[in-house]
């Protein structure tokens, strides 16, 4: 299944959804990780140009997932969902697209202060806009920083809400974003 229907997510939704997450958690870690390293590390350049051309490759994927959303709405909420259950998960969904986005912005901003270009695996380049304001590596690092925190939070509990759905409520949140079948 291709698309998305009333009931089940389609393999486009499910494999942008993952690749998300893979990038995402692997992005946190390199990040946290990098900012560790001295200027004697063999890794000190190598590890932001990593998280640079992933975040650039993040960035193209989130888009495409948006556009994708828009043009494919994902399926209704289960009926055995509460009201509260159906708010919160929407503004779960909202708030991890606008910190993604706020993330990813940031991390462009921090990367082209300088007036450099991204180089993306050294295939292609995204230009850079320049110094846009005034302290805006160090402003954009804090946002980044404090936004990439916020979100793992936020990740970690939209984990815990779909381990809930599947283990307590028993229903087929998970599954659908598995693209498990019930069993009858």
């Amino acid at each position: 299944m291709f698309k998305n229907t009333q009931s089940r997510y389609g393999v486009v939704s499910i494999g942008l959804h993952w690749l998300t997450a893979l990038a995402v958690l692997g992005l946190f870690a390199l990040g946290v990780w990098m900012v560790e390293l001295t200027y004697y590390s063999p890794w000190y350049k190598r590890a932001p140009d990593i998280h640079k051309s992933i975040g650039v490759l993040l960035m193209v994927v989130t888009l495409c997932r948006l556009l994708w959303r828009w043009l494919n709405p994902a399926p209704k909420a289960l009926p055995e969902h509460k009201r509260w259950e159906k708010l919160a998960a929407g503004l779960m969904h909202r708030l991890l697209y606008l910190m993604l986005l706020g993330i990813l912005i940031s991390g462009y901003l921090i990367s082209t202060a300088d007036g450099r270009a991204i180089g993306v695996f050294s295939l292609v380049e995204l230009p850079s806009l320049g110094l846009l304001f005034e302290g805006q590596a160090d402003i954009a690092g804090r946002v980044h920083q404090y936004l990439a925190y916020g979100f793992i939070a936020l990740v970690v509990l939209h984990a815990i809400g779909a381990i809930k759905h599947h283990l307590l409520d028993r229903d087929a949140t998970l599954k659908r974003m598995l693209n498990i079948k019930e069993i009858q």
